[in-house]
């Protein structure tokens, strides 16, 4: 199968692949041997939030800074 790519870096899957790797939102993507490589991954939601609060390089006090600031308002 072919999959388009647009000039903003969109691919769209066709639909008999997806529902072959049955419902999933994330990817991760790697290069291997020239192919892109897509694995299906199935984020905990607890999981995406900590995963943004690190790349943010926020710790537990300043998550009690803050909610400590939101409750003085």
């Amino acid at each position: 199968m072919i999959a388009k790519l647009t000039s903003k870096n969109q691919l769209t899957l066709p639909k008999s692949i997806v529902s072959a790797v049955g419902p999933v939102e994330y990817f991760d993507v790697e290069a291997k041997n020239g192919a892109i490589v897509l694995t299906p991954v199935r984020i905990q939601r607890g999981d995406a939030v900590r995963a943004k609060l690190a790349e943010l390089g926020l710790q537990e006090n300043d998550i009690n800074d803050a909610v400590a600031w939101a409750r003085s308002k």
